[in-house]
């Protein structure tokens, strides 16, 4: 027998990789350790309650009916909110798309204040962009949509951006060598080869203030979000079970139609 045919090899890993490897791992049960101790939280603690959650469960049900003519006028509002918000949202965003893409503002100086600015926006979760809203003009829809454009206009710009930078310029400098403006080169150039991701997005966005709109319910920003927090304060447990099953089958049905949209146009 030769020397090759009677190599063993000692593991698929060389000893360095198996090194990294196992430092990472005493690294990261050290800090699940260290922030349980700190925090008094431990795995063990859920298994210790399971049985509480079962109590809780069983307390939903069964849903009360009757509830439903009190969930549609909040579902509708809250349907309304994505709807508007989503619309102004579009619209606002167009131009900071323009703004924020590399290939299209060649100022350095606008592009990175812009890059700025939506990075501020994005940083902000909507339930603060919610809270903050409702201070300024109190409990109701307004709040909660106007906390939705923002929240929206964050993640448009930021995909829509993204898939300009990506475009072929090559119909864009034709555009331009044959003397056409910036507004010729947007419309003819750049906004055909972007239009169906822009509308797909525009979709998926929407499919996103939906359900934010029902969190951002709770802080008092309108929509069914504020009547399910009605109900949890008051326990109405089975309420809360009636209005949980209406916005999952309606959420359910709203995305599957938004991604036979979406299918369609890429």
């Amino acid at each position: 027998m030769n020397k090759s045919s009677s190599y063993v090899p000692k593991g698929l890993y060389p000893f360095k990789t198996k090194l990294i490897i196992s430092l990472a791992l005493i690294v990261v049960i050290s800090f699940y350790l260290l922030s349980s101790i700190k925090t008094e939280s431990f795995i063990i603690d859920f298994f210790m309650k399971v049985p509480n959650v079962f109590g809780l469960v069983g307390d939903f049900f069964p849903p009360d009916w009757s509830y439903v003519n009190q969930v549609w006028p909040k579902l509708f509002e809250t349907i309304h909110m994505a709807i508007i918000a989503t619309t102004i949202a579009v619209i606002i965003s167009i131009p900071f798309s323009l703004l924020t893409a590399n290939n299209v503002t060649t100022n350095t100086w606008i592009y990175q204040l812009m890059r700025f600015l939506l990075n501020i926006v994005r940083t902000v979760p909507d339930i603060i962009l919610a809270v903050v809203f409702v201070g300024l003009f109190g409990i109701g829809a307004f709040s909660g949509i106007m906390a939705l454009i923002i929240f929206a206009v964050g993640i448009l710009v930021k995909l829509m951006s993204e898939v300009i930078e990506t475009i072929d310029m090559n119909p864009t400098e034709a555009i331009r060598a044959s003397g056409g403006n910036g507004l010729q080169t947007i419309s003819f150039a750049i906004i055909p080869q972007v239009l169906p991701q822009f509308i797909s997005f525009s979709l998926y966005v929407f499919e996103i203030n939906i359900r934010a709109s029902l969190v951002l319910g709770l802080v008092g920003a309108g929509g069914i979000g504020q009547l399910l927090n009605k109900e949890i304060n008051f326990m109405n447990y089975p309420a809360v079970s009636t209005i949980i099953i209406i916005v999952f089958i309606v959420v359910v049905i709203i995305d599957y139609i938004s991604g036979k949209l979406r299918g369609g146009l890429i």
